[in-house]
């Protein structure tokens, strides 16, 4: 039974997108269908895999990014009634590297096992948060960076616009284009609404930035550190005009009061909690 919705955001790299549907499709294939979202990709450097190509000429110069391409798809599955046949999606970019063996099943069984977790992510080797978890499979964080998550569907639902269902707002707030503190307003949307953000030890996944520090060229974007400038630039304007934040530590102290409220409201689960 395919009960998982499996996303992949690609542009102009077909060669890493395939050979990641082609992983997934052998070591998770029974359990997930695969979708993937081309933003603005050349005509000759779309995935033979290619689900829904967004052409527009936005798209075509600037890309969707990982909020609006997620919210694409996302609400694509839901116009289409897709959306509720899923369990859970998997959101990940083309630069993710799975290890060789199942991905989604030991994620589907956390989520069974843990039913306020609304977000999970797998962690990585490189991460500070693998030694938080020293001995523990599992814990509840408040920052999770967003290369892979795996979202449970009725946590969507609880926070979804389906009012006007695009790659705008489905999800993730598009304004923010590059995605600056993206994961940290979904996280204290999770917390103000009773679900919890996770991460697992028992799924690594890594993110391969030689493909967008070596290949920008290719990808059509800023070079790495041009990337990554404007990234926090435009990030705190963001936060600034939405929240009225001056900067990224007020933002994250706003999603750890929610962390805080959650094990008030669930004391059966702070031994997940990060002391």
């Amino acid at each position: 039974m395919k009960n998982i919705a499996t996303i992949i955001l690609n542009r102009n790299l077909p060669e890493p997108t395939n050979a990641l549907v082609e992983h997934i499709m052998q070591y998770d294939g029974e359990i997930t269908d695969i979708y993937v979202v081309e933003a603005g990709s050349d005509e000759d450097k779309i995935s033979k895999y290619c689900t829904w190509y967004v052409d527009t000429p936005d798209v075509k110069k600037n890309g969707l990014r990982y909020s609006r391409g997620m919210n694409y798809a996302l609400s694509e599955l839901w116009k289409t009634n897709k959306f509720e046949k899923y369990e859970a999606f998997f959101l990940i970019t083309n630069d993710a590297e799975l290890e060789n063996k199942s991905t989604l099943k030991p994620l589907m069984e956390i989520l069974k096992e843990h039913s306020r977790v609304g977000i999970l992510s797998p962690c990585s080797n490189n991460w500070g948060e693998k030694i938080l978890l020293a001995n523990d499979s599992i814990k509840y964080f408040w920052f999770i960076h967003n290369n892979a998550y795996f979202l449970r569907r009725e946590f969507i639902e609880d926070i979804y616009n389906s009012d006007e269902p695009g790659f705008m707002n489905f999800l993730f707030d598009g304004s923010n284009f590059r995605g600056y503190l993206t994961e940290v307003e979904l996280i204290a949307k999770a917390y103000a609404n009773n679900w919890a953000a996770a991460i697992t030890a028992q799924v690594i996944v890594e993110e391969n930035e030689s493909y967008l520090i070596n290949h920008s060229d290719i990808i059509k974007t800023e070079t790495y550190n041009e990337n990554l400038k404007l990234y926090v630039e435009e990030g705190l304007k963001w936060i600034k005009k939405k929240y009225g934040f001056n900067n990224r530590w007020v933002m994250q102290q706003y999603v750890k009061m929610f962390y805080e409220s959650f094990f008030e409201y669930n004391p059966e689960l702070k031994k997940y909690k990060i002391k």
